[in-house]
């Protein structure tokens, strides 16, 4: 019995189920937003969920010469990490004494997972342009995760020390959002900065480029192994965000007033991030990273130094 509800809080609720529900419709108000930008109407609200569906009723192609166990492998290899960290964060936010200690460290190497897992899918399949995507995608997440680790930091040495996010929440209820800060919004900025990589959204959409390498990494992928690709990529579109909101921002409280409000902030960084995707031009993996090495991590280190000072 001790094993159910752990099981239940992964697969349904927090976990995947209403991870990937809430995805589809953060990737719907993406669309959206994009189309509003691009004077569209854009899709119904349940284009997405179709999009899916209609991927895991494909046929998996799987091109000769590819390693079938690794290319197989490596969506559900980042599936699982977006899962976990849902769950992770959710169940923190909703109660700040269910995290364990370490269990920020544990967020930060899962959200690494589905980046790993589009650079062995891409070099398992035997595809030169997959494999030339996945060697970006290499590249950039060596870019930007120097910065990204710096960002958190920051509410490490605000809250004292802590290492779990439980305790992050806690410490922003007595003292206010890490954000209201000037080493948290550094730190902020940094992050989403980060985040728009993380989710492979222009301007470091590098790995995919359509118009230059054909999708990058997914070029050999198709059916029901897209698709966990697709689904990742959406539930990521919620999952980053939310880490955002719950690591610097004081979280979602279980108030209807709260969740409003959470949900809210969810949704604005959500806007941020789509408009940042139709402002700018890609980049070149040489500028993402000098871009990555150089203002950010500078940016980054500021925060910290704040952060140590007390501001």
């Amino acid at each position: 019995m001790k094993i159910i509800e752990p099981l239940l809080q992964f697969v349904v609720f927090p976990g995947f189920l209403f991870t990937a529900v809430a995805g589809l419709i953060f990737s719907w108000i993406d669309r959206k937003v994009t189309a509003r930008v691009q004077y569209r109407i854009g899709p119904p609200w349940y284009q997405p969920f179709m999009d899916i569906l209609k991927l895991l009723g494909k046929e998996t192609m799987i091109p000769a010469g590819a390693s079938k166990r690794v290319f197989l492998t490596a969506p559900l290899i980042g599936l699982a990490g977006v899962t976990i960290v849902s769950t992770l964060l959710c169940l923190a936010d909703f109660d700040p004494n269910l995290g364990f200690v370490g269990d920020l460290i544990v967020v930060f190497y899962m959200l690494t997972l589905p980046a790993l897992a589009i650079i062995l899918g891409g070099f398992s399949s035997a595809n030169p342009l997959a494999s030339l995507g996945s060697s970006r995608e290499m590249k950039l997440v060596l870019s930007y995760e120097l910065p990204f680790i710096l960002a958190l930091l920051v509410p490490i040495i605000k809250s004292g020390g802590l290492l779990t996010i439980g305790g992050i929440l806690n410490y922003q209820i007595a003292h206010g959002a890490i954000f209201a800060s000037a080493s948290g919004f550094i730190a902020v900025v940094v992050a989403m900065l980060c985040i728009q990589a993380k989710l492979g959204l222009v301007p470091f959409d590098i790995s995919e480029a359509e118009t230059e390498i054909v999708g990058g990494s997914f070029i050999e992928y198709s059916g029901p192994p897209l698709a966990i690709f697709k689904l990742t990529k959406a539930m990521l579109l919620f999952t980053l965000p939310l880490f955002v909101v719950v690591v610097f921002m004081g979280g979602i409280t279980l108030q209807a007033k709260e969740v409003a409000w959470g949900i809210l902030k969810l949704i604005a960084l959500l806007v941020v991030i789509v408009l940042i995707r139709n402002t700018n031009p890609r980049l070149r993996i040489d500028q993402a990273l000098r871009f990555f090495w150089g203002p950010v991590t500078i940016l980054a280190i500021l925060g910290v130094v704040l952060a140590l000072f007390g501001h």
